[in-house]
C-alpha cells in the first residue's frame, strides 16, 4: 500500500474504507468465521451457532455478505423452502487474514482489557 493509498482511504466514498468498514461491523467477522463450520449451513443453523444475533440482524449480515461475493446463497424449490449458505472463494481467500485478526485479539486480549480498567480508574 502506498502513501497515496493510505491518504485517499482518508475520503468517505474510499473503496477500501467501505470494504474494511462492511467485513469489520459486529456480526460479519463473526458470520464469516462460523460459516467455516460446514461446507454449507441453514439459516436456522447460523442463528443457533451465533445466539445473540437477532433474526433481522443475520439476514442483513448475509445479505450484505451476499451482495459483496463472500457468502453464497442456494435457494433450493421445494416446499417448504429450502435455503443454504456457504463461503465464496472470495470468503476462503479472506479467512486467513480474520484468522490472523482473532488471533492477534487472543494475544493481546488480557492486556487490553487491563488497559482499558487503567484508564477507567485513571
Amino acid at each position: 500500500m502506498s502513501i497515496t493509498d493510505i491518504q485517499n482511504s482518508s475520503y468517505a466514498d474510499c473503496p477500501i474504507r467501505m470494504i474494511l468498514s462492511r467485513i469489520s461491523d459486529k456480526w460479519s467477522i463473526l458470520t464469516l468465521f462460523t460459516l467455516t463450520q460446514a461446507p454449507v449451513m441453514r439459516f436456522n443453523e447460523l442463528q443457533k451457532t451465533i445466539p445473540d444475533i437477532s433474526q433481522k440482524m443475520l439476514t442483513v449480515t448475509l445479505r450484505t455478505l451476499e451482495e459483496d461475493g463472500l457468502v453464497k446463497r442456494q435457494i433450493y424449490a421445494q416446499v417448504p423452502p429450502k435455503v443454504e449458505y456457504s463461503l465464496t472463494e472470495r470468503a476462503i481467500s479472506l479467512l486467513p487474514h480474520i484468522n490472523s485478526l482473532i488471533g492477534w485479539a487472543q494475544e493481546n486480549m488480557n492486556d487490553i482489557l487491563s488497559d482499558r480498567k487503567s484508564y477507567k480508574k485513571a
